[in-house]
């Protein structure tokens, strides 16, 4: 449920560039382009071909790129090729994955 201060993207939108969010991001279009926010949650009609870097990711949708944070959460909705980058993960049965996985301390 988003709040006052998330900032939410719908899926009838399409970027080209980069998001950049000091707080919650809540996206659901489609993005060429990198993001960087605090916390960012995706939803299954998302299209993402770039990089997330925040500090914790919900995802769900369709990612061509790496994510880096604390805490990822992969979405059964998740189709995902790239590097994941994480302190913590953890992934839905369902997920459809092309990764390699990097947990630091």
């Amino acid at each position: 449920m988003a709040n006052d201060k998330d900032s939410i993207i719908l899926s009838d939108v399409s970027i080209n560039g980069d998001i950049v969010e000091k707080e919650k991001l809540v996206f659901n279009g489609k993005l060429n382009g990198d993001i960087n926010a605090d916390e960012v949650e995706t939803h299954a009609n998302s299209y993402i071909k770039g990089n997330i870097k925040a500090a914790k990711t919900s995802f769900g949708g369709t990612l061509k790129g790496n994510i880096s944070g604390d805490t990822i959460r992969l979405n059964k909705t998740s189709d995902v090729e790239g590097v994941l980058n994480q302190k913590n993960l953890s992934i839905e049965e369902g997920a459809t994955l092309k990764i390699k996985t990097e947990t630091y301390k």
